[in-house]
């Protein structure tokens, strides 16, 4: 959808303004409202429950990102009597918190209780470990992007960098990419080494 969108001559800011307005206007009529942080989180997701053959619109499960955390409370204030769910990174989580509470939800028991789940750092960390760094960077040749990988090795300011905080920065080192590989790595999965935030978030649902 994102190339689609580049591809009719929109800036990649733009485009993704009009992916998130249209996810928010496809959740009309949803009777639960999976809010995450970014697009890259929506695709992980929904790629995962097609492997694990659900098709989460079929159930009335709409997936909207939000462009960054800080705009939950708006994101919660534009749906009407839906049930709530999300996924964020911990370090957001007193931010979530607060604006669970601030719209009546209880999460005095933990968030996870009311269908919120935290990547430890955020979902491109919890990826790559889940896979494994051979694992992330056979998927990054198969790309034919090894040399752009290595190139960034070898930059002064990431080459004393562990592996895996290099692969992060490969993958977030633009949107385009990470969105793309947010398929890639979620369909490179074992199926017995799901991230524990995507598992138990689509268990939830």
């Amino acid at each position: 959808m994102l190339d689609g969108l580049l591809a009719e001559g929109h800036s990649r800011t733009h485009a993704t303004q009009l992916i998130i307005e249209r996810a928010v206007a496809n959740a009309s009529g949803a009777s639960t409202v999976v809010l995450v942080e970014g697009l890259s989180d929506q695709i992980a997701l929904e790629t995962l429950a097609l492997r694990r053959g659900r098709v989460l619109e079929d159930e009335e499960v709409a997936v909207v990102p939000m462009g960054g955390a800080t705009n939950i409370r708006r994101f919660l204030t534009l749906f009407g009597e839906v049930r709530f769910a999300g996924l964020y990174d911990v370090a957001e989580e007193r931010h979530f918190a607060r604006s669970l509470q601030w719209v009546g939800l209880d999460t005095s028991a933990g968030l996870s209780r009311i269908g919120f789940f935290a990547c430890q750092r955020d979902l491109e960390d919890e990826l790559i470990r889940a896979l494994g760094v051979a694992r992330v960077e056979q998927v990054i040749d198969a790309e034919g992007e090894a040399a752009s990988y290595r190139r960034l090795q070898r930059e002064p300011f990431h080459r004393g960098g562990t592996p895996d905080r290099q692969l992060h920065r490969f993958l977030s080192s633009h949107s385009g990419r990470k969105y793309r590989y947010a398929r890639l790595l979620v369909e490179a999965l074992d199926p017995a080494r799901i991230p524990r935030p995507l598992s138990d978030l689509l268990a939830h649902l």
